[in-house]
């Protein structure tokens, strides 16, 4: 069974929950990781979950904003690492758009151990995407597409699998009509809500480019989505998130709902 698994749910500045990040573990037991948040956080994120890095050979970077890329380097670190100990077989491969992959480079080249930056290029390798590239990862085509962020350059990707399912990753940014073939019928999309709509006036995601809980409702119910998996959220209201969330979702769309906490499991 294919399941989906949260590492973070929070916006760059949280500090009661982690950066918004996951992996996907897919039927045939393989494990594929988007972002890594914005710090070594990341390794005890996964180290609770029990990922086996070994089963992890394709990863995904949307863009280079602190709480999605830094955590990519201690990835790269620890897998370089186990490398060196004979700890894990095959090839680490990264996709990313060109900012992101220059970025990587320059980081990892300044920050890590000889021997372990020697792995980049070589055993981990970045594979620089364009929009609309396609690429074969274990079970599914993997599609790269631009969001157009008006901020930081960023890509989203869908996910096709052999079986007809649909899976959508939007990034961090609100939806752009550009991207309407990946996002459309998605059996399951995963948006940001930065927060409810009503609270607009407090955190002010519009200057900060983005959606509240009803627009990425309303996109869903639009794009004939099945599934709507809401994170990259402020933080204030983690104790009533999940219910506050979901209810106003329920008000402009009428598909499923998941509001998850750090460390949910949810299956696909």
């Amino acid at each position: 069974m294919r399941k989906l698994t949260i590492l973070g749910t929070g916006f760059a500045m949280a500090t009661k929950c982690f950066n918004t990040c996951f992996f996907l573990e897919l039927e045939d037991g393989s494990l594929f990781l988007t972002d890594a948040g914005g710090g070594n956080g990341i390794l005890r994120q996964l180290e609770v979950t029990g990922f086996d890095y070994q089963k992890c050979h394709h990863m995904f970077v949307t863009h280079g904003h602190t709480d999605h890329v830094l955590g990519v380097i201690w990835i790269m670190r620890k897998v370089a690492d186990l490398m060196n100990k004979g700890k894990y077989e095959g090839t680490f491969h990264i996709y990313c758009h060109d900012v992101v992959k220059e970025m990587l480079l320059t980081m990892t080249k300044m920050t890590l151990k000889k021997k372990d930056f020697a792995r980049v290029g070589t055993d981990i390798v970045i594979h620089e995407m364009k929009d609309g590239q396609s690429v074969e990862v274990p079970t599914a085509k993997l599609t790269a597409f631009d969001i157009l962020s008006t901020k930081a350059k960023q890509f989203g990707y869908c996910l096709n699998f052999a079986d007809g399912m649909k899976f959508t990753c939007l990034g961090d940014e609100p939806y752009n009509e550009h991207d309407r073939v990946y996002a459309e019928q998605a059996d399951w999309l995963l948006a940001e809500a930065f927060c409810q709509y009503k609270d607009r006036e407090v955190f002010k995601p519009y200057e900060k480019n983005h959606s509240t809980v009803k627009e990425a409702s309303e996109l869903a119910e639009q794009l004939g989505v099945k599934n709507l998996v809401l994170y990259h959220t402020e933080d204030k209201h983690l104790d009533t998130r999940k219910q506050e969330y979901s209810a106003e979702a329920g008000k402009y769309y009428h598909g499923n709902v998941y509001v998850p906490d750090d460390l949910e499991v949810i299956p696909l």
